[in-house]
């Protein structure tokens, strides 16, 4: 029997990698044959740091296509990579699916790609292929998006995605308003870094339109608003490998596990759980405050710090805060995030408010300290705090910074706030029954691996 074939492009970054890894899951668990494709250096990262006894299943084949950026040229110039992304990856993803449609195999019958990814639509219907888009984030952050030349003829913004304008934007009657200096393309790096990431999002929803479906990490119970204003949008999500009692794939960083060990040894709802993401940099005075903050609210912490986390790593700092905290904090590089925050130590999260680290906290029931750091996270951070009310956000001071005495406080309050806990564990039930059998989410994913496999 012909089994559907689909290919599955991501973004290259963790943040987009990782749901779209476990979509591949849901999909070999159907039936359906897989081919997912990274960018050679991203490949490169997803397969290093797993671990040895991690196999992907007969149907699944994970294969890589060069990106146009040599080896010694700068990945985080954004528009660079996506310009030699645009050039490079259509015609070698056509050679791709050419060669595996000349085999014996299943031919490709569908491409499921990042909306950031759009030149695959491309290709897809050149090659009569069916597609689907994919969004890995909020449905807001995607309304938003979709929302620019509205923006534009508003004066919201300027042709650069500037905004003009500094009061809150309503997308929808029902749509939480929004910042507009908190769109996700502003909130990132430098001007040319924003505008090169304005110019990807107004080329891919040009793309967006030759699909036949766009899916969504994420769930109606978490936006009713949006999903009802755009029912085009479908929510499948959240796609997190502990929903099926498994292990995540796709982290771009080697998980220190011993970290569960650690935790094993605290009483239940003790430990602070502190990560910032794959992205996040702090400079030396903000990790010191953080530090002392944490040192300071007298707490055991679970704390993640990537090598390249802060500019100017202080290695002797580290070691003698170690030696004065002794056994009441932990410093890994990388955490088993799910796992983590699944454990009953764990009492709140300390986090950047990225959309796979917001789906895992509230799929274990766990209240937010937020700490936004660029793009969609701002966003995140406003329905954590303001719609969910499943958390808390910290304060800077005049210089911009956020005081260690600022962090003992609104741990504190965190901790004490009966309201968050209730509203966290309410959440947690709702996204439970969203992916369970009946639910929302649930329903949407077979309807959409039935129209795969059609």
């Amino acid at each position: 029997m012909v089994k559907p074939h689909v290919v599955l492009v991501p973004f290259p970054a963790q943040g987009h990698v990782i749901p779209m890894m476990e979509l591949m899951q849901r999909l070999v668990e159907h039936g359906v044959k897989v081919t997912f494709v990274n960018t050679n250096f991203t490949h490169n990262l997803v397969t290093n740091a797993a671990a040895k006894d991690e196999s992907v299943n007969d149907l699944a084949s994970l294969v890589s296509l060069p990106d146009g950026v040599e080896h010694e040229e700068d990945r985080n110039d954004l528009g660079k990579l996506t310009d030699a992304i645009f050039q490079v990856m259509p015609p070698k993803l056509e050679e791709l699916i050419n060669k595996i449609n000349g085999n014996d195999g299943d031919k490709v019958t569908c491409i499921v790609a990042d909306h950031c990814m759009g030149w695959a639509f491309g290709v897809a219907e050149k090659m009569k292929i069916r597609r689907a888009a994919f969004w890995p984030a909020a449905a807001a952050v995607l309304a938003s998006l979709f929302s620019i030349p509205r923006l534009l003829e508003d004066g919201i913004i300027n042709s650069k995605g500037t905004p003009m304008k500094k009061e809150m934007v309503q997308l929808a009657p029902t749509i939480p308003a929004i910042n507009p200096a908190h769109f996700s393309w502003v909130c990132i790096g430098d001007l040319k870094t924003q505008n090169d990431l304005f110019d990807l999002i107004v080329k891919a929803n040009e793309f967006v339109k030759l699909v036949d479906c766009i899916i969504c990490n994420s769930a109606y119970e978490l936006e009713p608003a949006t999903f009802t204003t755009l029912p085009e949008i479908l929510p499948i999500g959240p796609l997190l490998a502990s929903n099926r009692l498994a292990k995540q794939a796709g982290y771009f960083w080697k998980e220190d596990s011993t970290c569960i060990t650690w935790l094993d040894q605290h009483p239940p709802l003790s430990v602070i759980y502190v990560a910032f993401g794959s992205f996040t940099l702090l400079d030396s005075n903000q990790f010191h405050e953080l530090a002392l903050g944490l040192e300071l609210t007298n707490r055991p912490f679970l704390w993640v710090v990537r090598a390249d986390m802060v500019e100017e790593m202080n290695k002797n700092y580290l070691t003698g805060y170690m030696n004065r905290i002794h056994d009441r904090g932990r410093i890994v590089g990388w955490a088993p995030q799910q796992q983590v925050l699944n454990h009953p130590s764990v009492a709140c999260f300390l986090s950047h408010c990225g959309w796979n680290s917001v789906l895992e906290g509230i799929s274990s029931g766990i209240p937010f300290m937020c700490w936004p750091y660029f793009a969609d996270q701002f966003i995140n951070r406003r329905y954590i705090s303001e719609v969910w009310n499943t958390g808390l956000e910290f304060d800077k001071d005049e210089s911009g910074i956020i005081s260690r005495e600022e962090i003992k406080n609104k741990v504190e309050q965190l901790l004490k706030n009966k309201e968050c806990k209730t509203r966290a564990a309410e959440l947690k039930e709702n996204v439970k029954t969203a992916v369970s059998r009946g639910g929302h989410s649930d329903i949407n994913l077979n309807s959409f691996i039935d129209w795969i496999q059609e």
